[in-house]
């Protein structure tokens, strides 16, 4: 009779352990207890299991035994969360065929990696190890940290980014000097993860013509636009493209006609030198250095939410300036977006730039430093440009760690694509456990404190009852 209950009891207890687990895994039931909840999924992330229109399946590349356990155990929790997401682990090793198949010029398959991939799409993201940290930099020594655990944000932007039935186009022209892919790495990701696709392109090649629904980028180009090419933008803007363009302090635009018409076919006109901010106005640069200029932001449509919200702070290394727009053609509308400081100067480059102090003759500022127009062509079309005097305020890892540079740029892409990123409000998760201090110790003060009185109570209770006898 013993070995039968025996039995049963064996039998009870393997069926509360298999119910258990396919509750964790089906129903995602398991309580999150780390200390930065890694796998507590947030309300974004609900609302796009929601409504995701298309199934998804997740190729986890992690070899037996070498699997990120709190990676494993959120998959599961997006399995549970929508009956469209479904994963499985794969030995990289063991499935060549599967790595060639996702893998591309430009990004191959590695293992710790995961492919987010929808069929009704034939669209995929591949996330990997670098896909789930964030970094953060101490601007005084300009060393970077990790900061936390990005899992969450990482895979349900890709889970948005697949299912997507439209991807706005963002073409960054090449030929002319222009910045080239590796030095535009952190522009291209932040797009990428905003569910951008980006992609490059020479003006030269007869079998390319712009596409008015895509977004053109010039990068400071340094040699002038051909005649052809000209024709081919002026094509593209009548018909309603928009470009953004950067225009660096030593960008030849006097040596480039063509470029510079186009620019002022949007009331853009460059001015030459490099704006130098007052050594008395602290606030206009960054670190005792004065080219470094931290410049107001002023409100327009595209910036308005960013300065309601003090996310107005950029950082815009070595800038030119242009002309402050006045009156332009009722089909022309110019507005500046960033400004120097009040004193700031404009100095004149030359060969010998080791002094910045102004000098007599030096223009005074304040600087327009970015400006955004809007024309309206003769077909009808609305065509929109924007023009920054600094690359590197939308080029620098540095500065979108420092500063609300990314949501800057995000802003204008929006505004010159007329669509919306997919910029997903989720936390980055703790990588580090936070220190001890008076306030970590409450709980288990109380707790300490708390035990040993009920432990006396309860005696206290038994004694009396016993007394009463």
């Amino acid at each position: 009779m013993n070995t039968g209950i025996l039995m049963l009891l064996i039998l009870a207890l393997a069926a509360v352990n298999i119910t258990v687990t396919t509750l964790e895994k089906q129903r995602g039931w398991r309580l999150d207890l780390s200390f930065n909840g890694i796998t507590t999924q947030s309300a974004a992330t609900r609302e796009v299991l929601a409504a995701l229109p298309y199934d998804v399946h997740i190729y986890a590349f992690f070899s037996k035994g070498q699997e990120d356990a709190p990676l494993m155990e959120l998959l599961d929790r997006y399995a549970a969360g929508s009956s469209r997401v479904t994963w499985e682990q794969s030995d990289p090793a063991l499935n060549p065929s599967l790595v060639t198949r996702f893998s591309t010029e430009t990004e191959s398959v590695s293992s710790d990696s995961l492919i987010v991939y929808c069929a009704a799409t034939n669209r995929w993201r591949i996330l990997s190890p670098a896909s789930f940290i964030s970094l953060s930099m101490d601007p005084e020594t300009g060393n970077y940290s990790y900061a936390g655990y990005t899992y969450e944000r990482a895979i349900t932007s890709a889970l948005a980014y697949v299912t997507r039935d439209e991807i706005p186009r963002v073409t960054i022209l090449q030929g002319h000097g222009e910045l080239d892919g590796q030095t535009l790495e952190a522009f291209d990701s932040l797009l990428t993860e905003n569910h951008y696709e980006v992609s490059y392109q020479r003006l030269d090649d007869a079998d390319y013509t712009p596409d008015p629904s895509e977004l053109l980028v010039f990068f400071s180009p340094m040699r002038d636009i051909s005649d052809a090419e000209l024709a081919k933008l002026n094509a593209f803007t009548d018909q309603g493209g928009s470009l953004l363009i950067t225009c660096d302090y030593t960008d030849p635009v006097g040596q480039m006609p063509n470029y510079a018409a186009l620019l002022r076919s949007y009331g853009f006109l460059p001015l030459d030198g490099i704006v130098v901010a007052d050594a008395k106005d602290g606030n206009s640069y960054y670190n005792n250095i004065r080219i470094d200029l931290i410049p107001e932001m002023l409100s327009t449509d595209v910036t308005m939410d960013l300065v309601a919200s003090g996310a107005d702070t950029v950082l815009m290394p070595g800038c030119r300036a242009f002309e402050t727009p006045e009156d332009t053609d009722r089909n022309l509308t110019v507005f500046p977006v960033l400004k120097s400081g009040e004193t700031a100067y404009l100095k004149a480059l030359s060969m010998d730039m080791s002094s910045l102090e102004q000098a007599e003759g030096d223009p005074t500022g304040p600087f327009t430093l970015a400006l955004q127009a809007q024309r309206i062509t003769a077909g009808g079309y609305v065509s929109r440009a924007f023009l920054c005097g600094s690359s590197a305020m939308l080029t620098e890892t540095q500065v979108y760690a420092m500063t609300d540079a990314r949501e800057l740029v995000m802003r204008m892409v929006e505004y010159l694509t007329g669509q919306q990123g997919a910029q997903m409000d989720i936390a980055a998760r703790n990588a580090v456990r936070p220190a001890l201090s008076a306030r970590s110790n409450g709980v288990g003060a109380v707790l300490v404190t708390a035990m040993p009185l009920a432990v006396l109570l309860a005696a206290l209770i038994v004694l009396m009852r016993r007394r009463n006898r």
